[in-house]
């Protein structure tokens, strides 16, 4: 379970405080799959970096009970010097997972072929988005984040990667943020709207797409 307490975050710019996140308090159940929608620029990869601790929030508390993902789909915390099997044995350390398990998983799913074992700072962003999707399904999370990551790579891919969340939907969650309706419709049974720096809830993802779309 993630349980976020009167959470706020404002960055500062030259027309004043943007108010990303307002006081927002949500708990997110475990082993259910939620969808966060929100037009571009309103917070949505803030949010998943603030649950993820990447970024610190202003005020509020934020409350993690299981093993959390860092936001997959952000590949800047690779070692653009290292190649994507160091890269990958590095984080299998950090988290104490089994180290060829993780390489092994990681070449096969990401399909690098040779650039697997080349430094990352020779990859295209599509294929960091790629090693960083396989290296955060190699790692067993209660959580997964992820921000947008599903549209990497061409259909069969795309698919390689549904059927990844599926393998692990009983035993753990997704928190997806998107602007993307049927990406939320093919992974999600629930759904919030981040709207002017409020999380609002919805039972259905229908209810939350007709709220997204009055926005």
């Amino acid at each position: 379970m993630i349980e976020l307490e009167n959470v706020s975050k404002a960055y500062a710019t030259r027309s004043g405080a943007n108010q990303v996140l307002d006081a927002v308090s949500f708990s997110f159940p475990a082993h259910t799959n939620i969808g966060i929608l929100g037009k571009n620029g309103a917070g949505k990869s803030t949010l998943l970096r603030i649950i993820a601790g990447t970024e610190q929030a202003d005020s509020g508390q934020i409350r993690r009970a299981g093993v959390v993902s860092w936001p997959i789909g952000f590949s800047g915390g690779f070692s653009g010097s290292l190649t994507g099997e160091e890269n990958c044995r590095f984080v299998a350390r950090i988290y104490g997972a089994d180290l060829d398990e993780v390489v092994g998983f990681t070449a096969d799913f990401a399909e690098l072929r040779d650039y697997f074992y080349m430094p990352v700072k020779t990859y295209s962003s599509g294929m960091r988005a790629r090693l960083a999707f396989g290296l955060s399904m190699a790692i067993a999370f209660d959580a997964y984040l992820v921000d947008e990551v599903t549209a990497v790579g061409d259909a069969q891919f795309q698919a390689k990667c549904r059927e990844a969340f599926e393998a692990r939907s009983g035993r753990s969650s997704v928190i997806i943020v998107s602007h993307n309706l049927s990406t939320v419709r093919d992974y999600c049974q629930r759904c919030l709207v981040l709207k002017g720096g409020k999380l609002l809830s919805f039972d259905s993802v229908d209810e939350a797409t007709r709220a997204y779309e009055a926005a």
